[in-house]
């Protein structure tokens, strides 16, 4: 029974937080631009949102090693509370000066986290409900993207910027009420060492043994990358489509997007076969269709043909999603935290460098060239998996499940 309330408790915690996490998105972008009327100010804002993820993902493994269960989960809602409520008491004329700690530690408390409620859901969540869970999560998120992206824009225009950021403060202060009853089952004795160099070279024995679980990390490296050019692209497109009503656009086709990520995360957790290899497929195959759905998206000369092509997009995000964390999360106690650390560390740099290297090319290129290019990574990464474990004599097949 404490695992199914456990399970209810961490996808309303999601919800509400992601809500947040999408509502401060939206608004913090255009306040930083309306604050200074400086594209430079926001790319500064954004990368210290980015250096906070990357900062937590080299310290996010000693830290659980030492606190974990619900209080850091905690302190890390409240601490993005804390960094937002700073625009509250901060007079605007000095808000510029703090506007890069801000993101910096959005960006931190974001990945933390992350870190540690993805590391841990095996020690809250029987193991054959783990899919079921971390379906619901995906689902929670996608549904909190739609509104938050939605109601971001309603909200500040009917009520101001300060209004949307004490809101959003108080949808931290409501998730780390829902995490305060969580019940942690004992962690597992860790093997190996305590050294931050035995934690990484542990995660490197880890992966050598489960080759499957390193070319996941390595497509999924490569398909941030792709993400990062959609995300710069999103809006150019939207403007060159309907130039009158560019946010109008935008904002439907996250909703569109949103709304199949939802619905691929429900069709995963559906689907028969919950073995290793099923959960590797789901990600490989989930990794493919929204590859294949963005480029396509991004061909496109109609706001109806982008609307369509969002939609599987966005399935394949949810199947991929889902795979990605079930599978993950069989792996052993020792080695969960390390990943997870390795994978925020992964992502998040590909998602900076990612942007950086796109955004030049959106202005040599059209929109649908710069996506085929970027999109093509993952899934050219995708064929080179398949041609090495070809001509190792092995089809990518599962590494076995751990003993419980």
């Amino acid at each position: 029974m404490s695992h199914s309330r456990n399970a209810h408790l961490i996808i309303t915690a999601r919800l509400i937080s992601d809500f947040g996490a999408f509502l401060n998105m939206v608004a913090l972008a255009t306040y930083v631009y309306l604050l200074s009327n400086s594209a430079m100010s926001v790319g500064i804002f954004l990368a210290s949102r980015v250096g906070g993820g990357i900062f937590a993902s080299l310290i996010g493994t000693r830290f659980y090693r030492r606190w974990s269960g619900r209080l850091p989960l905690v302190a890390f809602d409240l601490l993005r509370a804390g960094v937002l409520g700073l625009l509250l008491i901060v007079p605007p004329s000095q808000q510029a000066l703090i506007l890069p700690l801000i993101a910096f530690g959005l960006g931190f408390g974001n990945s933390m986290f992350a870190i540690g409620l993805n590391s841990q859901l095996p020690r809250l969540i029987e193991p054959d409900q783990l899919l079921k869970t971390n379906a619901w999560i995906t689902s929670a998120s996608s549904a909190a993207m739609v509104g938050g992206s939605l109601v971001s824009g309603l909200l500040v225009a009917g009520f101001g910027f300060e209004t949307v950021f004490a809101l959003n403060a108080l949808t931290y202060l409501l998730a780390a009420m829902l995490i305060l009853p969580l019940r942690f089952k004992a962690p597992e004795a860790k093997a190996g060492s305590d050294t931050e160099s035995g934690e990484w070279s542990a995660l490197v024995q880890g992966l050598r043994s489960a080759p499957v679980v390193a070319a996941m990390l390595a497509v999924s490296m490569a398909d941030t990358l792709g993400s990062a050019a959609h995300n710069v692209g999103f809006p150019i497109i939207s403007k060159l489509l309907t130039p009158d009503s560019a946010s109008t656009t935008l904002g439907l086709m996250l909703a569109v997007w949103a709304s199949g990520k939802l619905l691929g995360a429900r069709i995963a957790s559906r689907m028969s076969g919950s073995e290793n290899i099923n959960l590797e497929r789901r990600f490989f195959y989930g990794v493919m269709l929204m590859s294949c759905g963005f480029i396509l998206m991004f061909q496109q000369h109609s706001l109806y043909g982008l609307l369509l092509f969002s939609l599987p997009a966005g399935l394949g995000d949810g199947f991929s999603e889902v795979g990605l964390m079930s599978r993950l999360q069989r792996e052993p106690e020792h080695l969960r935290l390390p990943i997870f650390s390795f994978l925020t560390l992964l992502q998040m740099t590909g998602f900076g460098v990612g942007m950086l290297i796109a955004a030049p090319f959106y202005a040599w290129w059209a929109p649908g060239a710069v996506v085929l290019l970027f999109h093509g990574i993952p899934l050219a990464t995708l064929l080179t998996v398949k041609v090495l474990a070809i001509r190792r004599g092995r089809v990518v097949r599962s590494s076995p499940t751990p003993a419980p």
